[in-house]
């Protein structure tokens, strides 16, 4: 009778544990939760099929070029801005890598750095009217929309979809990672390296979390139970395995996925473990304060717009290369698609609030809906609608715990 008391005890006290965590870390795994709610519905409603290896890869590809530009647009809102230009600049990105390669002749390892370099620069085009001039944002990048459309159109109108024959510059968009040799014996039919990769990341994530807590501990601060820290553990470790399981089922990591995690873990070592992450946050959540504190905004404004441009011509580059082409209406809405994917991966419209690793996780929300309905068959119309509903809810959700945390 005691131990059962006992028991019940420390079922309640782990049950509240988990609840005041949520309440309490409600932004950080929202959407987490969301996602994983998306991915069973679907897995349900389509009979397993959006779980299948082949939809799997081919949806973390289809996410690639909106991630990089959702990664990019988080820390623009973080500041207090928006950039509308980024979808027709990504366009126009993209036709130059293919002019570049298909006219001029130039090697993809010339085009790749080339391109992104031109991307920076138009970045900082952008960032020059809105640092220097005062101009609002808004109305400074609606206008690089306008000139990288017409700019998009001019370069393709003689001759229309530019076809990109070049194999290294497709793979980007297309190839997967080789396979180790050898090993046939090994989980026949698996790809073994993503297997490796995937384990491997489990560890380091599990080490780096068990070292993060020993220093919050040492410090004072405040962590997680260990209930509740174990549990977190296993509930990620289980997710990334399982994922890279079902991915070595099929042909492994794609290109498209390494630069993606490639360009996740730059920006979030970034944000969170540099002076300049700490600056741009600043300027966020009060630029008075921070210009007032010796942080220079102008040179925030700067850094942020040009890495947006940059990653909107890694995008650019990401999205010809899936279509093996340049079109006409390349970039179209994918401004509108990253905007959606920062909100509903947890960035404040308020600006000073959200992460990067979240914009990925809204990304990933956004392209499940579209693959989920895709498959079930749902029309476009009422597709626009489930993901404008949840674009508003993800607003909402923002503004009400604001409101709560006050």
């Amino acid at each position: 009778m005691l131990t059962e008391n006992v028991q019940t005890k420390k079922s309640a006290s782990f049950a509240q544990s988990l609840q005041k965590v949520l309440r309490e870390n409600i932004r950080d795994y929202g959407m987490f939760i969301a996602l994983f709610v998306i991915m069973l519905i679907f897995a349900f409603t389509t009979g397993g099929v959006f779980l299948s290896s082949r939809n799997l890869s081919n949806l973390l590809n289809q996410t690639g070029y909106i991630a990089v530009l959702a990664i990019g647009m988080t820390l623009v809102i973080v500041i207090r801005h928006i950039d509308l230009s980024v979808g027709f600049l990504a366009g126009f990105m993209g036709a130059v890598a293919a002019i570049a390669l298909v006219q001029w002749g130039l090697p993809t390892i010339v085009v790749v750095p080339m391109v992104l370099l031109l991307g920076l620069l138009a970045g900082l085009i952008t960032a020059f009217p809105v640092a220097q001039l005062g101009i609002p944002s808004f109305v400074a990048s609606l206008a690089g929309w306008l000139i990288y459309r017409g700019l998009l159109q001019l370069v393709t109108e003689g001759t229309g979809t530019i076809i990109i024959p070049n194999q290294s510059f497709n793979a980007i968009g297309n190839g997967f990672i080789p396979d180790l040799p050898g090993l046939t014996w090994l989980f026949p039919g698996m790809h073994k390296l993503t297997l490796l990769l995937g384990i491997l990341a489990v560890v380091l994530f599990v080490l780096n979390e068990i070292n993060a807590r020993r220093r919050k501990l040492a410090y004072g601060f405040e962590v997680l139970p260990m209930e509740i820290f174990l549990l977190k553990l296993g509930f990620i470790a289980l997710l990334v395995g399982g994922i890279t399981w079902v991915l070595a089922g099929y042909n492994g990591l794609s290109w498209t996925v390494v630069i993606v995690l490639t360009v996740l873990g730059i920006y979030h070592f970034v944000t969170a473990q540099t002076v300049l992450g700490r600056h741009i946050y600043a300027v966020g959540g009060n630029p008075e304060a921070a210009e007032l504190s010796g942080i220079s905004v102008k040179r925030i404004v700067f850094i942020v717009f040009g890495s947006m441009g940059m990653l909107s011509a890694l995008s650019g580059i990401l999205f010809a290369s899936r279509l093996q082409s340049a079109t006409t209406t390349a970039g179209t809405l994918f401004e509108l698609d990253a905007i959606a994917a920062a909100y509903v991966g947890g960035v404040s419209a308020a600006g000073g609030v959200g992460r990067v690793t979240g914009s990925l996780i809204g990304a990933l929300v956004m392209t499940s809906l579209t693959s989920g309905m895709n498959l079930m068959g749902v029309g476009i119309a009422y597709q626009y609608i489930v993901r404008g509903i949840v674009l508003a809810a993800a607003v909402i959700f923002d503004v009400s715990t604001r409101r709560a945390a006050r």
